[in-house]
C-alpha cells in the first residue's frame, strides 16, 4: 500500500505538478521484484522514452500508473492523483495505447471512436468535432467509415492513438506505438506525438524497441534493466555515462598535423584525439567545441568544420546492458 505524499511540485514550490511522479515505486510478486524503487518525474509537454527488454518492468510500471496494479511500496502520482485511490479519475486523465489495440471489428473506425466518446461522457457535438480532427491527424480520414475488421495492424495502431486522444488527456502512454507501421506511417505518428507535447502540453511516456525513433522524438530516455532504472537523461547525458564520451569532429586549414593534435589534446577534459580522413575526432567527457574553437583561433588555425558527432542510442543501450551484466537485449 502506498503512503501519503508531500506535494510533488517543483523545487521552489511554484509551477505545475509533474504529469507523472514516482518515488521508490516498487512491485513484487513473491520473491520476484518486477519494479525496484523507481524514481521518475515527467513534466507536462515532455516526451519521455522508456527502454528495456521484455521482462524489464516497463509494462508493470505502466499498470501501476494506470491504477491497474497496486504498488508493493513507494509513491506514485499521475496528473497529481493517486492511481491506487483514485483510479477512475486517473483513467479520465490518461490516454493509453497498448501494443495490440482491440476494437469492435464489425463497427467502423468512426463508430468505435463515438463509442469511446460516449463512455467518457462527451456530448455529441464535442465528440464529432474531435473525431473529425483526430481521424485526419492520424491519417485515417479516408478510411474512418470502413469497418475495423478490414484495417491493417498499422491502421489499428493509428486508430488506437485517436481513441486515446478522444478524452483530451493530460498524459498519453504509448506502448510500442509504431509497430506494424510503414516508415511514412511511423513518421506521421511520431510527428503527432511531437505536436501533442509541444502544442497541447501533453506529457507522453513512450516505450519502444525502435531506438532510432526513440532518439528522434524523446527529450529524455530511461533505461530499464531487471526492474531497475539504471540510467535516465538526454542522449548526451547517457552517452557520457559508464565511461562513454562525446565525439567532436574537427577539420582545419593551417599548421602541421602534429601541431593541431597537440592543441586539441591540451583542451581540458579531452581524453582521445585521432585522425579519420581529413578530420580529427576528439573524444571528450563533455562538449568542448567552444574551447576547441578558441584554442585553435588563438594558434592561428582556421577551422573549416566543427561539429558534435551524434551518438547512436543503440550503442548507448548496449553499453548499459553490458555494464549491468545483461545480454538480453531486444532491439527489434
Amino acid at each position: 500500500m502506498t503512503t501519503e505524499l508531500s506535494s510533488p511540485v517543483v523545487a521552489d514550490g511554484t509551477g505545475p505538478a509533474p504529469a507523472i511522479w514516482t518515488e521508490g515505486l516498487t512491485k513484487r510478486y513473491g520473491d520476484l521484484t518486477a519494479v525496484d524503487r523507481l524514481d521518475l518525474r515527467i513534466e507536462p509537454g515532455e516526451v519521455f522514452g522508456l527502454l528495456g527488454p521484455n521482462g524489464a518492468g516497463k509494462t508493470t510500471t505502466i499498470l501501476m500508473l494506470l491504477g491497474l496494479s497496486e504498488p508493493t511500496g513507494g509513491l506514485v502520482r499521475v496528473a497529481g492523483l493517486d492511481p491506487t485511490r483514485q483510479p477512475l479519475e486517473v483513467k479520465r486523465r490518461i490516454g493509453y495505447v497498448p501494443d495490440s489495440v482491440g476494437f469492435y471489428g464489425g463497427m467502423t473506425g468512426r463508430w468505435n471512436l463515438r463509442y469511446t466518446a460516449a463512455l467518457n461522457g462527451l456530448d455529441r457535438a464535442t465528440a464529432e468535432e474531435r473525431i473529425e480532427r483526430l481521424v485526419d491527424e492520424v491519417g485515417l480520414a479516408d478510411r474512418a467509415d470502413d469497418k475495423v475488421r478490414v484495417y491493417s495492424r498499422g491502421m489499428r495502431q493509428r486508430l488506437g492513438i485517436a481513441d486515446a486522444l478522444i478524452k483530451d488527456p493530460d498524459v498519453l502512454i504509448l506502448d510500442e506505438p509504431t509497430i506494424g507501421l510503414d516508415p511514412h506511417g511511423a513518421d506521421q505518428v511520431l510527428g503527432l506525438v511531437r505536436r501533442l507535447a509541444a502544442e497541447r502540453g501533453v506529457a507522453v511516456l513512450l516505450t519502444s524497441h525502435l531506438l532510432g525513433q526513440v532518439q528522434a522524438v524523446c527529450g529524455r530516455i530511461g533505461i530499464f534493466v531487471r526492474g531497475r532504472m539504471v540510467a535516465c537523461g538526454t542522449v548526451d547525458e547517457l552517452a557520457a555515462g559508464h565511461g562513454g564520451r562525446l565525439v567532436v569532429e574537427v577539420e582545419v586549414a593551417g599548421p602541421a598535423d602534429a601541431d593541431v593534435a597537440a592543441l586539441l589534446r591540451d583542451v581540458p577534459d579531452v581524453v582521445d584525439v585521432r585522425r579519420e580522413g581529413t578530420m580529427w575526432l576528439v573524444g571528450a567527457q563533455r562538449d568542448v567545441r567552444l574551447e576547441i574553437a578558441e584554442r585553435l583561433r588563438e594558434a592561428g588555425v582556421t577551422v573549416v568544420h566543427l561539429r558534435r558527432r551524434a551518438e547512436e542510442l543503440g550503442r548507448i543501450y548496449r553499453r548499459y546492458f553490458a555494464v549491468e551484466g545483461s545480454d538480453d537485449i531486444d532491439q527489434s
